[in-house]
């Protein structure tokens, strides 16, 4: 049976995953340091690369012993190359690298947008292409086409802030705690979405653009009275969050109806919201464990991709930005 172990450090959760050839998962294990960088509101990179350096080894060893494997039993490595935190990447490329050379093992380096498309290709229900995929997180928003399971071709993008990231800032301008996206997904199922009317960009072509909506969030905020905010705070967040996700799910649409393509998929952070959830609810959903950073959806990316043999994967480096 073919195992491959998936190493993936792109941000602040340290995870590590064994899957099996035909995409089984045998272990999924995730550290995740939200609580680490709460008190700073927001992902300090330099905090995350030092904690995946204490965490990858550890993560490592549970998810061996979680799928009943050693690395004897492994054909190959995978990790997250890039896009990320160039710091945290480093920690797992690096410590990829040295699990596959102890073993003279093959190394494959996954792009992580393609392993969060990838999360959809697992056991028990793996979806077939061709699809367009939302890929909504916390520092990518995209629009793809999937035409196979090897890539996809970039229909649309975010001008500005990233979905998770208006979710972020729009939970500090509400006072509410990080990560932002889970905090306002939970205050807005007490409010009233309708209560305020907040703008949805309508930007040439399919990218995407929540600048805007973030600036109105202020200035609604600026000019409510302390206590009325305090008193309305639910309500501005389900309208807040209504926005956001009719952003995405209406531009989605328009995706699907321009390529002729049927089949919707949602993956990534963003996809674990609730109202996103349901108003997509014919589309294919990355299970919820999945929606976050992950492992396992780095090695499940990693059969579609190119691998490269012992040694020459020595000298890869690891990529902030999209290559």
């Amino acid at each position: 049976m073919e195992l491959i172990l998936g190493v993936e450090t792109s941000c602040d959760e340290t995870a590590a995953g064994v899957v099996t050839g035909d995409g089984r998962i045998l272990a999924n294990v995730v550290a995740s340091q939200a609580d680490l960088h709460a008190r700073y509101g927001g992902v300090v990179p330099e905090v995350a690369s030092r904690r995946h350096l204490e965490l990858v080894t550890p993560v490592v060893t549970e998810a061996l012993e979680r799928a009943g494997a050693g690395l004897e039993d492994l054909n190959a490595v995978a990790v997250t190359r890039g896009p990320g935190l160039i710091g945290a990447l480093l920690v797992g490329l690096s410590a990829a690298k040295a699990l596959a050379w102890s073993r003279r093992l093959p190394l494959v380096p996954v792009n992580h947008l393609h392993g969060h498309v990838a999360s959809l290709y697992l056991q028990p229900d793996p979806l077939e292409p061709p699809f367009v995929c939302l890929l909504a997180s916390g520092g990518h928003t995209l629009l793809l086409e999937v035409r196979d399971r090897s890539g996809f071709d970039v229909l649309g993008s975010t001008l500005d802030d990233a979905a998770g990231e208006a979710f972020d800032k729009g939970a500090r301008l509400l006072g509410l705690g990080y990560p932002g996206g889970a905090a306002i997904d939970r205050l807005a199922r007490e409010g009233d979405p309708e209560a305020f009317s907040f703008p949805v960009a309508r930007v040439p072509g399919l990218d995407f653009s929540f600048s805007g909506l973030k600036t109105a969030l202020l200035y609604t905020v600026r000019d409510l009275e302390p206590e009325e905010v305090e008193r309305r705070r639910a309500d501005l967040a389900a309208s807040y969050q209504r926005a956001i996700v009719r952003a995405l799910s209406e531009r989605t649409l328009e995706a699907a109806e321009q390529t002729g393509l049927e089949r919707i998929a949602v993956v990534g952070g963003v996809a674990a919201n609730s109202e996103l959830r349901c108003a997509m609810g014919e589309a294919a959903l990355a299970p919820l464990e999945l929606c976050t950073d992950n492992a396992v959806m780095i090695a499940s990316a990693a059969r579609f991709s190119p691998t490269v043999p012992y040694p020459g994967y020595l000298a890869l480096d690891a990529y902030a930005t999209a290559a």
